[in-house]
């Protein structure tokens, strides 16, 4: 899936001196306040950390409220969506107008009908709302349906995704990846005829081979964000 990214960041973070006796632990607990939320320094949503326990117990820096600045290298998992991007979820519902999609467990996603392309007809079955494939009746996007989308946009404070179904790569996860499987299937079978010696009229049959493809990996990117304490009243 696409969004994903490992970022490499120096962060610095602000403890209270009260906390110098569980220097880890009050890191840790900072950081962990940053999980789930978008962050304009990360252009995405924090999702998972890795960090070094400091070797050192910061400075303390003078003031009306003095502070322990600790400096930290971390691994960052962030989430950052942009348009276009293919996304993949789970269907939670499916009415007429709509698709509803959780997307890594914490993200919430919606596919209006008119971002729905028309070989998908709107059915119910048992009371149960459900998008069929006109062309492939096994095509079916139901509640549980693991889809892959793309993305439209994304509300930044509410994490709320809009998405489409227009394009013909999305759609169910499984009847997508059975058609690949049969198309590689079948690319296999051709390339792989052996060459066969025609007469000398005819010539000499030639098979090309193709190259393979290689995903380009996730960009790291170096970003700098400083984690302050809030001060007590």
């Amino acid at each position: 899936m696409e969004g994903l990214s490992v970022v490499a960041a120096n962060l610095k973070v602000f403890l209270q001196p009260s906390q110098s006796n569980n220097l880890t632990l009050a890191i840790f607990r900072e950081l962990s306040a940053l999980l789930f939320k978008y962050h304009d320094e990360f252009d995405g949503v924090l999702l998972a950390y890795n960090v070094h326990a400091p070797e050192n117990k910061g400075r303390i820096l003078p003031g009306v409220h003095p502070f322990i600045a600790v400096r930290l290298e971390a691994k960052l998992l962030v989430f950052s969506p942009k348009p276009d991007m293919l996304l993949e979820g789970k269907v939670v519902k499916v009415a007429e107008e709509s698709i509803h999609v959780i997307v890594l467990g914490f993200s919430s996603a919606v596919i209006t009908d008119e971002d729905i392309r028309n070989e998908f007809k709107y059915k119910t079955k048992h009371g149960q709302g459900l998008y069929v494939n006109r062309s492939n009746k096994r095509h079916v996007i139901k509640a549980g349906t693991m889809i892959r989308f793309v993305v439209k946009s994304m509300n930044e404070e509410t994490l709320h995704i809009y998405g489409s179904l227009i394009p013909a790569n999305t759609g169910s996860i499984k009847i997508l990846e059975k058609s690949s499987e049969h198309t590689n299937t079948e690319s296999v079978t051709i390339n792989s005829t052996p060459k066969k010696r025609r007469s000398k009229e005819q010539g000499v049959a030639q098979i090309t081979e193709h190259g393979s493809i290689v995903k380009d990996a996730p960009s790291h990117n170096n970003y700098d964000r400083e984690i302050k304490k809030p001060r007590r009243s």
